[in-house]
């Protein structure tokens, strides 16, 4: 077992049930904060808790999900916390991916894919609270849920291989959350390196156009310099182990956030471009790439069910769901659309680097975003962290626990380093995280989840259609966006090429001026 942190008592749970890594399911809940974190990673390490913790176990099964009022969280507050677990650097990629889609079909897109993610949502929801039921349990995680949905299913191999349900979910869990980190890697690397030259070009006033072009270059650094300087700080950030400690900062991180989504709001609702001169539609080629970031700014369904679990009125949770979601999609869309609309074709994989470098209001953003998502890399990396870092420390002697969870805590990091390093590109790193992890969550799983869950209860055949239809959605978009962005990857030829070429014809632009200015 892991050295204990101060906790906060753990919610009811029925006395003797088991709980697993598979309560702490958190994927996409990018700012998800200490209050419902906390008890949800507790959950795993229910040997030896407190006579406190075990008072008032025994709950009846019809108030499988009430909790008393102290440990409740209210409706606002449940409606805060969905708003912050799905707000994140994936919001910021968003004009990109419409860039990917096209300026029609792109928002289009991102509504029936928001759609798509709250029934899938609510389906979650449902399950769980009829598998609850059935088997006696107080309450259900994601990971769980799945494992109790194959051991109640017709299929007798899914019967068998129940369990398999709940590492499926832990994994995909492990690999979003580490995969979200890889991300923010990035994030900081291209935003800070963006500030730091932009703040050397204002320092040192360019004399003529060759003398501008001559000192770019020797300032420029490569990007990989950046992320290398972030690895130690990462690692100290990570070896605070009570996320209780990180409170403040993260309150700090939330309000730099929105503060910077503020000010990215009314610059770039300026000088909006006429939509006409934008393709409506953009070849399927590049569609995948869309899907993949829009499914990854969209999967925040591993944070549904510990907030249900941890509301004092259950019954208006599907109420703050739909209001939820509803601002979330509203920021998204709204975003993406003037985000791309303000920029068009120049639009980067995060759309803070667009903002002018010259103006100290506009760098402070992506100085005051970065810090967000700096404090956000602990939160994001304590779910993993507790998923395998107890399987891990349990093979070492008591005496070298704390060492070997430290070593791990830091080769995880370095693993999340290594990832953004190898695949420097933000927009290819957001879309591969969302299409091989993102799509499995939030739409692959959840319909097959209701099928096995209420076979029994003759489903219609259009719920039956409904599912599977779901499923093949997140099937097709896991293996094309997959497939698209590891190609992107691999041979990034033409986005080479054209970056050359633009680069090639502006030096030469450079050239004729200087010499038509002699």
């Amino acid at each position: 077992m892991r050295s204990a942190s101060p906790r906060r008592p753990a919610p009811h749970w029925r006395k003797g049930e088991r709980r697993t890594g598979g309560e702490m399911d958190g994927g996409g809940r990018e700012e998800l904060d200490m209050e419902v974190m906390k008890p949800l990673i507790d959950e795993q390490n229910s040997d030896g808790i407190s006579d406190e913790e075990h008072e008032n176990n025994f709950l009846p099964v019809e108030k499988h999900y009430q909790l008393d009022n102290e440990e409740g969280i209210t409706f606002i507050q449940t409606l805060m916390h969905l708003l912050k677990g799905n707000i994140g650097t994936g919001l910021l990629g968003l004009p990109l991916a419409i860039k990917n889609a096209g300026i029609v079909i792109g928002p289009i897109s991102l509504v029936f894919i928001g759609v798509i993610s709250v029934h899938c949502m609510h389906i979650l929801v449902r399950c769980s609270h009829c598998l609850c039921q059935r088997m006696k349990k107080s309450s259900l995680g994601y990971s769980d849920t799945v494992s109790y949905a194959m051991e109640v299913g017709p299929l007798t191999a899914f019967q068998k291989r129940a369990s398999w349900g709940r590492y499926i979910v832990d994994f995909f869990l492990v690999i979003t959350q580490l995969g979200f980190c890889s991300v923010y890697v990035v994030f900081l690397a291209e935003n800070v390196k963006q500030v730091h030259e932009g703040f050397l070009e204002n320092k040192t006033a360019p004399i003529n156009v060759s003398a501008t072009s001559s000192s770019s270059e020797k300032r420029s650094t490569d990007l990989r310099i950046y992320m290398l300087c972030f690895l130690p700080f990462l690692i100290l950030l990570v070896f605070i182990r009570d996320l209780k400690s990180l409170s403040l900062l993260s309150l700090l991180a939330n309000l730099s956030m929105a503060v910077s989504l503020v000010i990215i709001y009314q610059y770039i609702v300026r000088d909006i471009v006429d939509p006409r001169k934008l393709p409506p539609v953009v070849g399927w080629k590049k569609y995948p790439l869309f899907f993949g970031t829009a499914i990854f700014a969209f999967e925040g369904i591993g944070v549904v069910l510990p907030l249900e679990n941890r509301m004092k009125d259950t019954t208006r949770f599907p109420q703050a769901l739909n209001i939820g979601m509803g601002i979330v999609m509203t920021l998204y869309i709204s975003l993406a659309t003037l985000g791309y609309l303000r920029f068009g074709d120049e639009i980067k994989g995060s759309i803070t680097l667009n903002l002018p470098q010259d103006i100290w209001l506009y760098q402070s953003v992506k100085i005051l975003y970065s810090f967000g998502i700096f404090v956000t890399y602990s939160i994001q990396y304590y779910v993993p962290a507790e998923i395998l870092i107890p399987a891990v420390t349990s093979k070492v002697e008591q005496k070298w626990k704390l060492l070997c969870e430290l070593v791990v805590r830091a080769l995880l990091v370095c693993s999340t380093c290594a990832v953004a390093v190898l695949i420097p590109r933000l927009d290819l790193v957001i879309s591969f995280v969302g299409a091989v992890s993102s799509s499995t969550l939030a739409l692959i799983l959840p319909p097959l989840v209701e099928i096995l869950t209420f076979y029994k209860e003759n489903l219609s055949l259009w719920t039956i259609f409904k599912d599977i239809f779901i499923a093949v959605i997140g099937v097709v978009g896991f293996l094309t966006g997959t497939y698209v962005t590891v190609e992107e990857i691999i041979y990034p030829a033409s986005t080479v090429l054209a970056n050359a070429t633009e680069s090639i014809s502006a030096d030469l632009n450079a050239t004729n001026l200087v010499v038509g200015l002699k």
